[in-house]
């Protein structure tokens, strides 16, 4: 029972392809265990878990690691984004361009000049 409540965070560790991932049953809890490739996906599975079960969920436990805590994630770009768009996308803030722009100077000369498919780094804030 609660694993089918919890189906759908399972599906998106799936889709982000969590490493290591358990899940197991135990006494109505849900316990599972994984590694997110960035800060930013392991937060993505944290709010589906708590859209499903409430701010302070009882009925799961789940312990989800960083792979790479150097950065709060990483971005491939796609046709017609700005960094704008992207800062809005990871911090609610499009006027937060200026920190991934800081974080890229070694593939961007110019906030302005982005291209589809080059691999940003989102830094930690």
């Amino acid at each position: 029972m609660v694993k089918a409540k919890y189906q759908d965070v399972l599906d998106l560790g799936e889709q982000l392809n969590i490493k290591d991932g358990k899940v197991e049953v135990d006494n109505d809890k849900l316990k599972v265990w994984g590694t997110a490739a960035t800060q930013y996906e392991k937060n993505l599975l944290w709010d589906k878990i708590k859209e499903i079960g409430g701010e302070n969920p009882s009925d799961i436990m789940a312990d989800i690691k960083v792979a790479d805590e150097s950065v709060y994630a990483r971005h491939t770009v796609k046709s017609g984004e700005t960094l704008g768009k992207i800062a809005k996308h990871y911090y609610g803030d499009a006027s937060k361009y200026q920190k991934i722009f800081q974080a890229n100077t070694d593939k961007l000369k110019n906030p302005d000049l982005i291209y589809p498919d080059q691999e940003l780094v989102i830094p930690n804030l």
